[in-house]
Formats: C-alpha cells, sequence, structure tokens
C-alpha cells in the first residue's frame, strides 16, 4: 500500500510517536512522510519528508499567549478552511504520490487534503483522549476544553478509525476507536534502564518556558539537572544545558532519579517505561491538565503549576521517589505491537483487493 503519514510539528512528542510505527510502515509500505516544524527536523535525516506549515502555541513572560497564538496561526486557519495554497500544495503532493490511506497525528493539512481528495484517512494521536473517549475531566476544564474539542473534531472528525496512544486508558466513545499504551520506539528499548543521581529536566519550549523562578528552584536542588529544551549549552551550577539528541536524552532519562518538566504523553510514557517518578507543569491546556491529573491519580508522581513551583514542592516530591518508581514501572504500557496488529487489520479492510502485504506485527524492531 502506499501511505501518506501526516506528523504535527509542534514539540517532540508527535514525532517520537510516529518513530515507533515508521520503521515497520516503511519496510512493509511505500511510505510518504508530511510534517513541519520539530517533527520536520526529527524526521528529516531519517525519511524523505515533505515540509508543511505548522500551527503552535506562542508564549509571551513564559505563559501561553491566547491572542498571540490566534493571531499567528490564523492565516495556517484560513488555508486549511478555504483550501489555500498550503492546502493545495500537499493535495499535488498527495495526487502524486496516490495514497491508498493516510495516517495523520494531528496535522491538519493531511487530513484536510485526505478529506477533499476522498482518500480513507486514519487518525494517530494523543489528542484523541480528550475528544474521542470518556476520560476523566473536571467540569470547568470540560467547559474550557469546547473550542479545542471542536476544532480538534472539524479538523480530524472524518477519520475511518482512530488509535489513540496514552499512558493511561479511557473508555472509547464509539466503535471506531481503539486505545492504545505509549508507542515506544525502537531506540528507547535499546537503552538500559539504571539508576543515577541526576535530574532530567525538559521543556518543549524552554526559551518561553525555564523561566528565572524555575531556574533557581532546580539551580538549588541539591543535584546535578540535565536540562533539555532550551536551545543552550553549558553549565550555570548544577544545571547542565544539553543540546539536542535523541541518543544522550534517552541515557540521561533512562539513568535519572526523576523527570522534571511538561506534561505531554510520549514524555510521560517513555518515563514510564524507565520507572522514572515525574514532577510536571502542565502548559495552559487543558490536554496536559488532563496528563497531570492521570499522573496525580496513578500514584507516579506529582504535579504544579508552573508559577508555583517551589523548593518546598520539589523536597516534598523527592522524599517520595521511591514509592511513586514503584508504581511507575507497574503502570507502563506500551502500546506498538497492538497499534501495528491493529493497522494491519484497518488497512485490510480499507484496500481488501489490493495484494495482502506481510503482517506489520511480524517486522522485526
Amino acid at each position: 500500500m502506499r501511505v501518506a503519514y501526516g506528523i504535527h510539528g509542534y514539540g517532540r512528542g508527535h514525532a517520537t510517536r510516529a518513530l515507533a510505527l515508521l520503521p515497520e510502515l516503511n519496510r512493509k509500505h511505500d511510505v510518504r512522510v508530511f510534517a513541519g516544524g520539530d517533527a520536520f527536523e526529527t524526521l528529516r535525516d531519517r525519511y524523505p519528508v515533505v515540509r508543511v506549515p505548522n500551527l503552535g502555541f506562542a508564549y509571551r513572560r513564559g505563559r501561553v499567549s491566547v491572542t498571540r497564538t490566534l493571531w499567528n496561526n490564523l492565516p495556517l486557519v484560513a488555508d486549511i478552511v478555504r483550501a489555500g495554497r498550503h492546502t493545495r500544495a500537499v493535495m499535488e503532493s498527495m495526487r502524486e504520490f496516490a495514497p491508498d490511506v493516510v495516517l495523520c497525528d494531528c496535522e491538519p493539512l493531511t487530513a484536510r487534503a485526505a478529506v477533499l481528495l476522498s482518500i480513507p484517512h486514519v487518525s494517530v494521536d494523543h489528542f484523541g483522549i480528550m475528544a474521542r473517549c470518556k476520560a476523566p475531566l473536571p467540569l470547568l476544564d470540560w467547559a474550557k476544553s469546547f473550542v479545542d474539542r471542536t476544532l480538534y473534531m472539524a479538523m480530524f472528525g472524518g477519520a475511518r478509525h482512530a488509535l489513540v496512544s496514552s499512558f493511561y486508558h479511557a473508555q472509547p466513545r464509539s466503535k471506531g476507536v481503539r486505545v492504545i499504551g505509549t508507542l515506544l520506539r525502537k531506540e528507547v528499548r535499546a537503552v538500559e534502564m539504571s539508576s543515577g543521581n541526576h535530574l532530567l529536566a525538559y521543556f518543549n519550549r524552554g526559551s518561553a518556558q525555564f523561566t528565572p523562578g524555575i531556574a533557581q528552584v532546580l539551580g538549588g536542588a541539591g543535584a546535578e539537572v540535565r536540562l533539555y529544551g532550551t536551545g543552550r549549552e553549558g553549565r550555570a551550577g548544577h544545571i547542565w544545558f544539553r543540546p539536542a539528541s535523541d541518543r544522550g536524552f534517552l541515557e540521561d532519562l533512562a539513568s535519572a532519579r526523576a523527570v522534571v518538566g511538561t506534561a505531554g504523553n510520549q514524555l510521560v510514557g517513555e518515563a514510564m517505561y524507565y520507572g522514572k517518578p515525574l514532577l510536571v507543569m502542565p502548559e495552559q491546556s487543558v490536554e496536559q491538565r488532563m496528563n497531570a491529573a492521570a499522573i496525580v491519580r496513578l500514584g507516579i508522581g506529582a504535579a504544579v503549576v508552573p508559577k508555583r513551583f517551589s523548593p518546598e514542592i520539589l523536597r516534598a516530591f523527592m522524599s517520595r521517589i521511591e514509592l511513586y518508581a514503584a508504581r511507575t514501572k507497574r503502570e507502563s504500557r506500551d502500546g506498538r505491537d497492538e497499534a501495528l496488529a491493529t493497522l494491519d487489520s484497518w488497512f485490510a479492510e480499507i484496500a481488501p483487493k489490493k495484494r495482502p502485504a506481510p503482517m506489520l506485527g511480524e517486522a522485526t524492531a
């Protein structure tokens, strides 16, 4: 089969989720990737990637700016709605490639092109935990998420099937939705867990999120902190600013005492695989607050609003890391094999008259 795979480029989680599936998809099928932002930079040296514009948050003084975010994203949203030049460019690339199916991880241009070209579309993401499942959500956040859920379903609701990758489970709302564990790529499995003394800190927009207040608390933690996501290198007291490096990040994660950072689903799932407790500071999004609440509910860590992060909060977390660690490894869920098997069955349904390809689940890691 020919498979087009659209991957959203905000943060590294979408790309690392896709990397769990791409080796097997690419081995068994003809795959073309569409990605922008961080996903393009992550994947460009591994796979042929068509670069597309990217939606994302805008920050001001370490916080998401709603007005700037709306203003910055408005031109691309209008392009998607009206099938403007960016959407038409993706459509033209798809016409030339002629995919049998489009996989989409929250990438709106490929989803829109699939609908306009009447190509079957399968959603593979985490955001569906909110929009497609009966996930626990406080009433206020349910109200706040109305716009997010509405926009998501407007862009991606046309999917024939949906895989929802999540480190915690929720009941699907419809038959075509399947909830699986975190999609862990082979690079994660290749690094063995160990017990070091450092903290691993990660902020997906560290240049905006790593505020002086957070720096002061981490700098006084009394332990080495290996920090990713700021774009800086070097050392400031106990804080080591690490350059972007997939292998280096995984080695530091696998050997850390604990993880401090934002509450992205993929980061949490990888930390759980290595049995690492988490202290998360969710971004100003309902999805990340859901993730943070699940961490607390599962007993694998703690959560705090970034501006309330303090030495006392950090000390309280560190005093409980042994308890958190025991629960973290137990709650870890790897959904890669289940995802590949599910895609096998869906692909067979989408293109039943084509010569069957070898089962993805039979592929080597």
